[in-house]
């Protein structure tokens, strides 16, 4: 859990994601949909968080064959990972916006 995720454009995408609904849990196909990443480089940002301790994930418990669908990993992000969140994006979202647009 001491290992620091790396904090990249689509990484912080994710914490978006995550930090607009930090009471929910969301499905990777939800979070895939909302931050526009592909699959093959979503989950394994997700898996890097939630290695770090950013995010928690399960499997949703409901049987597949009574839902019709296969089952989702569901993600979640945890108090530690909102606290590291709000400071990425501090250090490196708001400084951009001052120059960015001038």
């Amino acid at each position: 859990m001491d290992t620091q995720p790396r904090i990249t454009t689509q990484t912080i995408k994710v914490l978006a994601a995550l930090m607009s609904r930090t009471q929910d849990e969301l499905s990777g196909a939800e979070i895939g949909r909302t931050t526009s990443l592909a699959s093959g480089t979503l989950y394994p940002i997700l898996f890097r968080l939630e290695e770090a301790g950013w995010v928690e994930s399960r499997w949703e418990t409901e049987d597949p064959h009574e839902i019709g669908r296969p089952r989702r990993r569901l993600y979640q992000i945890t108090g530690v990972g909102a606290s590291k969140a709000r400071m990425a994006f501090q250090e490196v979202v708001l400084p951009l916006k001052e120059f960015a647009w001038r």
